[in-house]
């Protein structure tokens, strides 16, 4: 699969004296200022005909000609994988991703993700970089992802995160009785020994977590938590770092605690519970083309919602 783009433009006066690739930003926004300086070293952009370099200076009148085809950026296979759409339209996807699902192909897990599977079902959308995936939730956490079906629909996405207006937010069930919600700003980078993990470290990029009490429990708290910035793993990093961990987050929360005097059936469901208990629960957006502010939700996971009645009925019996 391959996509051509042709399109030609005329550089407007007022864009006159500024580098060939900040004119190419404003005279081509459905594509990234990355993708377009790589265009006009390859001279796929060419200026009156003639190849120049990024920093080359114009002057206004140029004419602007791109002319490139866009391979799909990686070789992987579609694959049959069902996939629980919440909206669709032309430039966009929004799935409610399953527990258990990778999102994207890496060592280990080369088939099997949702990579596969849009690529299944949306077979054009292979010519956008990383068959339009613009950000990941962790294998083991449901929920809310955006995915765009064009490159335009891409670059305005990646756009939205970077500057921080997507609205996601989350549900958690953390181990410990919260007195009341907060924000937790701290910074995080990969883990200094354990390679697998991340953690709290002060050279770490700006990480900020917001999270609200919505029902305490004898031993636990059912929390909601917005984030303004999207790092690997952080609102299980984060809560973890205030010592109040995800039930069933092996990685940050350490062996499983079961409260004393617990009921049996709260053991067994603790026990039972075999993932971190997270879920992105709400997502928010301007549409790339209509630029309307859209919103969507995904109903919790049965497990997640079993667990919260068990909760529920400790405390009614305690």
């Amino acid at each position: 699969m391959s996509e051509q783009i042709n399109q030609q433009v005329v550089v407007p006066d007022e864009l006159g004296s500024k580098r060939l690739d900040q004119v190419a930003v404003s005279c081509f926004p459905d594509f990234s200022r990355a993708r377009l300086q790589e265009w006009i070293k390859n001279g796929d952009l060419l200026v009156d005909g003639q190849k120049k370099k990024p920093k080359d200076k114009l002057v206004g009148g140029e004419q602007l000609t791109l002319s490139v085809v866009v391979e799909d950026e990686e070789r992987w296979e579609p694959e049959n994988i069902p996939l629980d759409i919440i909206y669709e339209d032309d430039t966009i996807l929004v799935i409610n991703k399953p527990v258990g699902l990778v999102v994207h192909p890496a060592a280990g897990n080369y088939s099997g993700t949702l990579l596969n599977g849009l690529l299944y079902h949306f077979p054009e959308i292979a010519s956008v970089p990383r068959a339009g995936i613009v950000h990941r939730l962790d294998k083991d956490t449901s929920g809310l992802m955006v995915v765009a079906k064009t490159l335009a629909a891409h670059t305005d996405l990646v756009s939205q995160l970077q500057d921080r207006s997507v609205s996601r937010e989350y549900e958690a069930i953390t181990q410990g009785v919260m007195t009341a919600g907060g924000t937790v700003n701290e910074p995080i980078a990969r883990h200094p020994t354990h390679r697998l993990r991340m953690a709290v470290v002060a050279s770490g990029k700006p990480s900020v977590t917001h999270y609200r009490v919505l029902e305490k429990f004898n031993a636990h708290t059912h929390v909601r938590c917005k984030l303004e910035t999207g790092r690997t793993h952080q609102i299980r990093v984060h809560m973890s770092h205030i010592r109040f961990p995800l039930v069933g987050d092996d990685l940050y929360a350490g062996r499983l605690r079961i409260p004393k005097g617990c009921s049996p059936a709260l053991e067994g469901a603790l026990r039972g519970f075999k993932h971190q208990a997270l879920h992105a629960r709400k997502l928010g957006l301007m549409h790339p083309v209509t630029d309307d502010y859209m919103e969507w939700e995904a109903p919790l996971p049965d497990d997640f919602s079993e667990l919260l009645n068990v909760l529920k009925e400790e405390v009614k019996a305690s």
